[in-house]
């Protein structure tokens, strides 16, 4: 009877974890979305990775390093990480990756934050070189040009 107790024990305590675990990816995915939209309107700065301005993997750097989340300071530094994620199913906080400029050399050379999916309707936040959307941003995806530049979506929190 007291090894029935024990086990009983046992896989109460794992389930309560598991639970926990679950309740911090989703608190962390919220809290990332929003110190990334406390960034909105830092101007872009190449090469920055402060508050004084930001390059795209800059920007999402000093967001998940605000919370202790090791991420590559290059976008490059994405190629291998992370699991992938299809884009439909995308969730905040998922990093997005993206060609540079030249959308036909398919190497990663930009990369932002989901913020939002909203049944197919991805938002992203990024710092953005572009004269018409200069600095942290929001972009919505499905009708931007980096539609022809997405490379995929990676989860980095599991």
């Amino acid at each position: 009877m007291k090894w029935l107790l024990i086990v009983f024990i046992s896989l109460f305590s794992f389930s309560a974890s598991a639970e926990t675990d679950s309740t911090v990816t989703i608190t962390n995915r919220d809290s990332i979305v929003q110190f990334a939209q406390q960034q909105l309107g830092i101007p872009y700065l190449w090469g920055g990775s402060s508050k004084s301005g930001f390059d795209c993997s800059g920007f999402v750097h000093y967001v998940f390093k605000h919370f202790g989340i090791p991420v590559s300071r290059t976008s490059r530094g994405y190629k291998d990480k992370g699991e992938e994620v299809v884009l439909t199913e995308s969730n905040p906080g998922d990093v997005i990756l993206f060609t540079g400029t030249n959308a036909a050399v398919r190497q990663i050379g930009h990369v932002g934050i989901i913020l939002k999916n909203a049944d197919g309707m991805i938002d992203f936040i990024h710092s953005s070189s572009s004269k018409k959307h200069y600095g942290v941003t929001v972009t919505r995806y499905n009708s931007s040009g980096y539609v022809k530049r997405f490379l995929r979506v990676i989860n980095i929190l599991k």
